[in-house]
């Protein structure tokens, strides 16, 4: 099977423009099949601000509201992926912005949770892969924004780090796919505080140990559970690390390898 890599960028690389471009570039430079998911950044939050529209963050979960879902929608799926298209361009790589709306290549449904109501939030029921796969293999590099939909109509803001791992699930049934998280850290770290503490390989037994031993910070958890959950679906490698370190997280030099053995 063809080698595949989907990598995940953060919110705070988007938020700076020489590190996005440094980064895009690096990312042009991949060689092979890629996927590009984006997270959205703090220009929507600004944008809503400017606008009078009130942001209600819950958990650090954006409740998504009518007037937030058209902000998320513009913002995320409008100028921050088209942006990074055009810049890709620029970089030689022939990509294609897309959200799960376009070609109907991500299905959701509107959350549903016991007690709260996150408005129009998605969680993903299924990945396109046969659109993915044919635009792969004309050589076109997907750039997918977090805003999904439900086949009735109706857009939803979706988790980016949801998105690329749903994305490698179900494509690793055609793909041989390592699947990245690439953000503003070195990986996983013992301490928080502190970068040079990167943890450079975790399996299911060392992370039961770390855990138990509460050695790692509880914002990791949920990304490292997800991991493990995309692991047991096929996904061959996740790995965790700097965005600025794209090239090196690729070759296993730097971030942290999340394996199932």
């Amino acid at each position: 099977m063809d080698n595949l890599y989907i990598i995940k960028i953060g919110g705070n690389i988007i938020d700076d423009e020489k590190k996005l471009s440094s980064f895009l570039k690096d990312f042009a430079a991949v060689e092979g099949n890629k996927i590009l998911v984006h997270g959205g950044g703090k220009l929507a939050t600004k944008m809503a601000e400017r606008m009078n529209v009130p942001q209600q963050v819950i958990d650090g979960r954006r409740i998504t509201d009518a007037e937030t879902l058209k902000i998320v929608t513009m913002v995320y799926a409008g100028y921050i992926n088209k942006n990074i298209v055009a810049k890709l361009q620029m970089n030689n790589c022939n990509a294609i912005g897309l959200c799960g709306a376009d070609g109907d290549a991500i299905l959701a449904h509107k959350r549903k949770h016991p007690v709260m109501d996150y408005g129009f939030v998605g969680d993903v029921d299924s990945i396109n892969t046969d659109l993915i796969r044919s635009l792969l293999e004309k050589n076109l590099t997907p750039v997918f924004a977090p805003i999904t939909h439900d086949q009735q109509g109706q857009l939803l803001n979706t988790n980016a780090d949801t998105i690329a791992q749903e994305l490698a699930k179900g494509l690793s049934k055609d793909f041989t796919v390592e699947l990245i998280y690439s953000f503003e850290k070195s990986g996983v770290l013992l301490d928080a505080n502190d970068d040079t503490t990167v943890i450079p390989v975790i399996n299911p037994s060392s992370y039961k140990e770390l855990k138990a031993k509460e050695k790692i910070f509880a914002g990791m958890i949920p990304k490292l559970e997800n991991a493990f959950v995309a692991l047991k679906s096929g996904v061959k490698k996740i790995i965790i690390g700097k965005a600025e370190n794209l090239q090196e997280l690729i070759s296993g030099k730097s971030g942290t390898s999340i394996i199932n053995e």
